[in-house]
């Protein structure tokens, strides 16, 4: 079964969404036009990769008229500070433990 936070890795692994993505977290809503400007890329690779953001729920879109505005869902990033804060807590214990040891080792 695959992890909620493997397909956040996996869909924020590709620098054109990551930064798509942190484009609309920095700045809010925008229209795929305004965000194909600033891309890099064509307004089509830039569809595409929102449509993959938009299936992870790191993205939500409305339509209104012929453009579709594209927001943030930050929200949809629990699971990856979850996991953050879990390996956090099992690298501390780690730590940790090689601290007592090294005291013991130095008495």
């Amino acid at each position: 079964m695959t992890e909620p936070h493997d397909i956040l890795f996996r869909t924020l692994a590709d620098p054109t969404r990551r930064a798509l993505f942190e484009r609309l977290c920095r700045e809010g809503e925008k229209t795929v036009g305004a965000l194909t400007a600033q891309a890099g890329v064509s307004q089509p690779v830039v569809s595409k990769h929102l449509g993959f953001l938009k299936q992870a729920g790191l993205v939500r879109d409305r339509h209104e008229g012929r453009q579709t505005h594209y927001s943030a869902q930050l929200g949809a990033l629990a699971p990856l500070v979850d996991w953050t804060s879990q390996m956090a807590r099992f690298w501390e214990a780690r730590f940790d433990d090689l601290e007592n040891l090294l005291r013991r080792m130095d008495q």
